[in-house]
C-alpha cells in the first residue's frame, strides 16, 4: 500500500523512477545528491518507498528534537554526532556486522549549503563493513531519479570517486548553485 501511495504521489508532483536497485544487494551505503533542499528527503523517501528500499538515513543528532525526533526514528534516523566523525564510521559499520539487512543512506555533501568538498565517511563506512556503494540520483532538471551504480570499494578513493562525480555532473540540484557539481558551479571555477 506504501509503494502504491508513494508511487501515486511522485507521478503527481511529475517525478518518475528511471532506475531500479539491482537485485540481490541485502546491505549496503547508499549515496544521494544533489542534496540541497529539505524536498531532497521527500522525493528521496517517496522513491525508495516505491523500489521497496527499506532504508535508514543518517542526520545530525540536533535534529532529533521533541516530536520530531521521535519522527525522524521511526523514518529510520540515525543521530550523529558530527564533530565526532570517527566513532560515527566505527558506529555504522557496527550497526552492518549486526544486522543481516541494512541499507544506510548518507548524502555526501553533509549539507544543503554549498560544500567544495564532500564527506569521505561514505566511502570508509563501506570499506569497513565490506559492503557495496550504492549510487543514487535526484535529478531536478528532468524530475527523475534512481540507482545508478553500485561498486565495492577498492580502498583508492580518488579512483572510485570518479565515476561519482562524473555522474553528478549531469544531474541538476533544486538549487544548483549550492551544488559543487552542478554546471553553474562548474562555470564559476
Amino acid at each position: 500500500m506504501k509503494k502504491i501511495f508513494a508511487l501515486i504521489i511522485l507521478k503527481i508532483m511529475g517525478w518518475k523512477i528511471v532506475a531500479d536497485m539491482p537485485d540481490g544487494i541485502r546491505k549496503g551505503v547508499l549515496i544521494v545528491a544533489p542534496h540541497t533542499s529539505n524536498w531532497d528527503f521527500v522525493i528521496g523517501r517517496l522513491f525508495f518507498m516505491v523500489l521497496g528500499i527499506k532504508s535508514r538515513f543518517l542526520i545530525k543528532k540536533e535534529s532529533f528534537v521533541g516530536p520530531f525526533g521521535f519522527i525522524l526514528k521511526k523514518l529510520g534516523g540515525i543521530p550523529i554526532d558530527r564533530k565526532n566523525s570517527n566513532n560515527v564510521v566505527n558506529d555504522v559499520a557496527h550497526l552492518f556486522r549486526e544486522n543481516k539487512e541494512l541499507v544506510v543512506i548518507i548524502t555526501p555533501e553533509g549539507t544543503r549549503k554549498l560544500t567544495k568538498n564532500w564527506k569521505k565517511g561514505f566511502y570508509y563506512i563501506a570499506e569497513l563493513a565490506k559492503v557495496p556503494i550504492i549510487v543514487s540520483f535526484i535529478d531536478y532538471g528532468k524530475k527523475e531519479g534512481g540507482i545508478a551504480f553500485v561498486f565495492k570499494p577498492t580502498g583508492d578513493y580518488e579512483k572510485d570517486f570518479q565515476p561519482i562525480k562524473e555522474l553528478y555532473l549531469t544531474k541538476q540540484a533544486k538549487h544548483p548553485e549550492m551544488f559543487c557539481y552542478s554546471p553553474m558551479y562548474q562555470e564559476k571555477k
